[in-house]
């Protein structure tokens, strides 16, 4: 089976890990310290704050970026929960947009037309890779006075005109979850170019303190271990060169594939390919499933990234008018791309998804 995401972890990684262990050193110290001041440089020097998980650097980036009590903040409803929870958990109220369908990611458009008086913020999120419209995003944040707040979690090295992921918002957070396309293991980092922010962030992760003990806001345990920060700090130094494998591997994917919807790249964009995400046209739930049976059946693996909206999720359960939405998550297939596949695997994939593509 061609697995569709694959971690990598390899003996640097290990190294790194023994040698926090042997320092004695295993809380948050100078690793998660030098963690973040390498993770600066990928986005522009702004300030970071690693914490235990994306969800972690979401939820308190928000409280940090001063989202309280009823504040409505706009979201797309094809994600992660983590992006609506992260709203709900700081106390606001997540406000379910509709998105493109090309790039599957918030439509601007539509976003305008559900700012209120209490819009406060926006979270684009820049899904499977494809950074978000964030030069349009830039324009309704100035028009309307609200802010943006951006989910890079799947947006490591994405994207737009010259600037990556995480460069645009207040605030905006990884994350460094196994499958994501550099790891630590497990942790998150909140990204902000206001020095007010971060310092709210340092002090919200750690319990409310700076200084051991003197408490200056009520907080939580959110710090990131030394041993994570040590892994990341390996893959960060990798993550360039496994971006550029995964771009070299979608490459071939869009030029081979053939009866499916390949991945679209707005133009001024760099894709990061976190997944590899086609379209089975016909707008069928089954029609998609039935071709994922077939091709796991010839030993190539994939997933539905996301098969529910987040708005019809239980703990949500809202009825919403999102036709595209809706749509995308009856036709949508992620298939393999990461560093690890062989020219072997990539020829492999592309035979079976266009032989099953052909049956259907």
């Amino acid at each position: 089976m061609i697995p569709a995401a694959k971690p990598i972890i390899g003996d640097e990684e290990r190294e790194a890990v023994d040698r926090v262990l042997r320092s004695g050193m295993l809380a948050q110290g100078p690793e998660v310290k030098a963690f973040e001041d390498e993770f600066s440089a990928h986005v522009g020097g702004r300030h970071c704050v690693a914490m235990n998980s994306g969800t972690s650097a979401l939820h308190l980036g928000f409280i940090a970026a001063g989202i309280e009590h009823g504040d409505e903040v706009i979201v797309p409803s094809f994600s992660f929960a983590a992006t609506a929870n992260s709203v709900a958990l700081a106390g606001g109220i997540p406000v379910f947009a509709e998105i493109d369908p090309k790039t599957f990611n918030l439509d601007p458009d539509h976003v305008e037309t559900l700012i209120t008086k209490k819009t406060k913020a926006i979270m684009p999120v820049h899904l499977y890779g494809h950074i978000a419209a964030m030069d349009r995003f830039d324009e309704i944040s100035s028009k309307y006075g609200v802010k943006i707040i951006e989910d890079a979690a799947q947006g490591h090295l994405a994207s737009m005109n010259g600037r990556n992921a995480g460069e645009f918002g207040v605030v905006a957070s990884f994350s460094f979850y196994p499958t994501k396309n550099m790891t630590a293991g497990e942790g998150g980092m909140a990204v902000t170019d206001s020095a007010e922010i971060a310092r709210t962030l340092r002090l919200l992760r750690n319990q409310g303190q700076e200084i051991r003990y003197q408490n200056e806001v009520i907080g939580f345990n959110t710090r990131m271990t030394e041993i994570h920060a040590a892994i990341g700090r390996v893959q960060l130094r990798k993550l360039p060169g496994w971006t550029k494998t995964r771009q070299d591997n979608a490459a071939y994917l869009d030029a081979h594939l053939k009866g499916v919807v390949v991945p679209y790249l707005q133009p001024g964009t760099t894709h990061s390919y976190h997944q590899y995400t086609i379209r089975i046209p016909g707008g069928s739930a089954e029609k998609r499933d039935a071709f994922m049976a077939a091709i796991t059946a010839k030993g190539v693996g994939c997933g539905v990234y996301y098969p529910t909206p987040i708005h019809r999720l239980p703990s949500f359960n809202l009825t919403l008018d999102l036709p595209e939405t809706e749509l995308v998550i009856k036709e949508c297939v992620s298939l393999p791309v990461h560093p690890s596949l062989t020219q072997e695997e990539l020829e492999t994939i592309v035979s079976v998804v266009n032989e099953v593509a052909a049956s259907l």
